[in-house]
């Protein structure tokens, strides 16, 4: 049975503060994913953000300001599977900024690339040097899984590996606690959240607006390279709109069980 903070937690994430989703930052011929945002156009994202009166932070200062109830005018900046371009572009521009983010990162390809994207380019991954020099930049490290699965389809022991040895390798790599699970390519069902609480994440980010309701499935907005600001700024009143929208379709199912 679900306890009453957790039911004030699940309510209270439709007002949390947006969070966007990034992956890649580079130059690139072909981005046949849509994964990768050019360097000069991040870079006008993060001065839009900051002009507009945006401070970009991870998702645990998100969480913790929320609860807080100092959250205004913070925006949370996620990147998915923890690409080398994390360390050499993304930091030194989100530092410029005086921002923060937090990355997802896999620790069974650790110095890999990303073989799960058939077909598209490769692109190189952190190796744990690197991830640990993140860290120390002030940014939140969490785990995206062991090797970027979708954890839906795999087996108890297949989803212990992803799930909690993810953790456990991440936590002994950074010597810290690793609080925060992104779902590899936003796939998640009842079993695999209680599968991420069972592990002991303090949260875990989805992808999709209407996905919201519970800070293990906390939603994200997609940025690409096409985003400048008011496309951003569209797609945050969008994603507001899909959640409210979601949230009274939830009310209405669960009152006429």
């Amino acid at each position: 049975m679900t306890d009453p903070e957790t039911v004030v937690e699940q309510r209270a994430q439709l007002r949390l503060p947006p969070v966007l989703m990034y992956h890649s930052v580079a130059e690139y011929d072909s981005d046949p994913y849509r994964v990768t945002v050019r360097p000069a156009r991040f870079a006008r994202q993060l001065r839009w953000l900051r002009l507009r009166g945006w401070i970009g932070v991870g998702m645990g200062r998100l969480l913790r300001a929320y609860r807080a109830g100092n959250a205004r005018g913070l925006i949370g900046l996620t990147f998915d599977d923890g690409y080398v371009d994390f360390e050499t572009t993304v930091v030194p521009a989100l530092r410029g900024q005086g921002f923060t983010a937090t990355v997802f990162v896999l620790p069974g390809r650790l110095g890999g690339h990303n073989g799960w994207d058939g077909g598209g380019p490769t692109k190189p991954l952190m190796t744990a040097d690197q991830i640990r020099h993140v860290s120390e930049q002030g940014m939140e490290v969490g785990s995206h899984g062991l090797v970027h699965q979708r954890l839906s389809t795999l087996s108890s022991p297949g989803m212990v590996d992803e799930v909690h040895r993810s953790r456990v390798e991440l936590e002994e790599l950074l010597q810290d606690e690793v609080a925060g699970f992104c779902y590899p390519y936003g796939d998640f069902d009842g079993d695999t959240e209680e599968e991420v609480r069972a592990a002991g994440y303090s949260y875990a980010c989805a992808v999709r607006p209407s996905s919201g309701g519970s800070v293990f499935a906390l939603p994200r907005i997609y940025v690409g390279d096409r985003d400048n600001g008011p496309r951003i700024e569209v797609k945050r009143w969008r994603a507001a709109w899909e959640r409210v929208g979601s949230s009274r379709v939830g009310r209405h199912s669960h009152h006429g069980v």
